[in-house]
């Protein structure tokens, strides 16, 4: 058993990898060849670290060709949560030889992965080296993810269930198993259990359509219908086989039906006809739009960035202060800051980040504390130039402030809520929005946060909650969720789970992108929820479906 739940873990995770398929085309390229124009090819790489690249394909080799199109498609794992540092190289091939050292270099351009997607196509001038242009060539690459976004949405009954239980009825309960290539069965969902009853209708459920039958109609599936048993020894009721092309019927409004039959009990009886009837309330195949389908649809993921001035932060002079600069001028609030900031940055077009402080008496009469003031001390224009104008913002601001107290994170929540509500206003999938709170983790309005958050749950908005130094973060582990559903002071309840919380210290001695890796994983989902349960398609499907 927990072979098999680890197996489905690992199933599940793989499942959140995109892949995409890369498209390039190059225009102008330079002739290397004596009398004739050179023969490209383009080779595509990605960084491993520091200076090492992994070749992950090649495209074909076009003969003679200046401004080559090519058809061989580059494929590649796609995560959100990491920076994919990737370098396109075109090269004048004149031998049979896979080596590339001996063939001349045309230039190459070196982008990152979300650059490409968030963009769709992206066009760059080539070089030969950094700051020398490869003549006036250029490279186009465009970006198409490989997924069937097809699921099929689903609602079964049963009539006259055997009874299986002494004292009582049946507990029932369906698998699906789908059959693979090589004949067996794979379990590919199980319904909820329906207590006590021999007439159970399930609860509606989606599952994509390259899970349930890899996207063929007519792939046989088996259906088992089992009584529960709390210790593991489930009772078959009964099975049959269909196919999705039989489930579809019902939505023409034919019966389907199927006889639940168990093996045993059809060898020993002549006169058995079945242990109960199985059917299909709904079937209908609906389109399952991923995180890729909205940000290269057009949607916007709009930054914001919090930070922490309190007092427990300890004197910024101090080398035990958390604001304490290194002698590389780095802490682990700029190195957070870094890691996170790099990977989102790629997602908003014009790289202007909102960037707060708050906890701290700012000039020129340091009276009281402020909750939420611009890191550039400019309230009516808080916006900083890209990661880099946010970290020279808070190094100009650290010397001229006062940490003080206390810990409010609901100012900002709500802050970023209000603009929030305001692009929800709009009923289209174009804005989502990612706060990014760097904290000590001693928080004092714990109760208005988490209100806050139950508000927020509601509206196209995340929350990243980086816990720096050595506190315990109790509080901040409570406002995650991930150990129950956090609710408000009166009781309602988060619509979505839209808080992700990690401890710096954990990722102190990891390399830099593994920070970013852990908060940015759940962003993809909460967007994709988000947009699910308003019912709003990528902007450009919307705009496809209306012309």
């Amino acid at each position: 058993m927990l072979i098999l739940i680890s197996f489905l873990l690992l199933l599940q995770m793989a499942d959140c990898v995109s892949k995409v398929e890369l498209s390039v085309s190059c225009a102008n390229l330079l002739d290397k060849d004596v009398g004739s124009k050179s023969d490209p090819l383009c080779v595509l790489l990605e960084s491993t670290g520091g200076d090492k690249w992994a070749e992950l394909g090649r495209t074909e080799r076009l003969k003679n060709n200046s401004s080559p199109s090519f058809s061989q498609r580059l494929r590649l794992d796609y995560h959100f949560e990491k920076v994919q540092n990737l370098k396109l190289g075109v090269y004048d091939i004149d031998n049979s030889s896979s080596d590339l050292g001996d063939d001349d270099y045309l230039g190459g351009v070196e982008i990152t992965l979300g650059q490409i997607v968030s963009s769709k196509t992206v066009t760059r001038p080539l070089q030969l080296k950094k700051g020398k242009p490869a003549g006036k060539g250029t490279i186009t690459i465009t970006a198409e993810e490989i997924k069937d976004n097809r699921a099929i949405e689903l609602e079964w009954e049963a009539k006259n269930l055997d009874k299986k239980d002494t004292f009582g009825k049946s507990d029932p309960f369906l698998e699906f198993f789908r059959q693979g290539d090589d004949g067996k069965w794979q379990l590919v969902h199980r319904t909820e259990v329906v207590k006590n009853n021999l007439n159970p209708t399930w609860k509606k459920f989606t599952i994509p359509l390259q899970t349930l039958c890899y996207s063929d109609l007519e792939r046989p599936l088996k259906v088992d219908c089992s009584d529960y048993d709390s210790d593991g020894s489930h009772d078959l009721i009964g099975s049959f086989t269909t196919k999705v092309s039989d489930m579809q019927k019902t939505a023409h409004g034919s019966p389907v039906q199927f006889d639940c039959i168990h093996p045993e009990k059809q060898k020993k009886k002549k006169s058995y006809k079945n242990s109960g009837v199985v059917s299909v309330k709904s079937c209908k195949l609906i389109t399952q739009y991923t995180f890729l389908d909205y940000v290269m649809g057009g949607c916007q993921i709009n930054f914001t960035v919090g930070i922490d001035f309190t007092g427990s932060n300890g004197d910024p002079r101090s080398p035990n202060s958390l604001h304490y600069m290194s002698a590389d001028g780095l802490n682990q609030y700029l190195s957070a800051l870094w890691s996170v900031g790099h990977v989102v940055q790629d997602y908003d077009t014009d790289k202007l980040f909102p960037a707060f402080g708050f906890g701290a008496k700012l000039p020129p009469d340091y009276q009281a504390a402020h909750h939420e003031f611009a890191l550039n001390f400019n309230p009516t224009n808080p916006y900083c130039q890209g990661i880099q104008g946010i970290v020279e913002a808070y190094r100009m601001v650290l010397p001229q402030i006062r940490l003080s107290g206390p810990t409010n994170f609901s100012p900002i929540i709500n802050h970023v809520a209000s603009i929030a509500a305001g692009a929800a206003q709009a009923n289209a999938a174009a804005q989502y929005f990612v706060l990014l709170i760097l904290t000590d983790g001693e928080i004092t309005d714990f109760d208005q946060t988490r209100d806050a958050i139950v508000r927020a749950s509601r509206l196209p908005m995340s929350i990243i909650i980086v816990g720096v130094g050595p506190a315990d973060f109790k509080a901040m582990e409570l406002l995650d969720g991930d150990d129950g559903v956090l609710r408000s002071t009166t009781g309602e309840s988060v619509a979505r789970d839209i808080v992700q919380f990690v401890p710096y210290r954990q990722f102190a001695d990891a390399p830099q992108a593994a920070l970013a890796q852990s908060v940015l994983a759940e962003v993809p989902n909460q967007l994709v929820s988000y947009f699910k349960t308003r019912g709003l398609d990528p902007p450009k499907s919307q705009a496809a479906a209306k012309s």
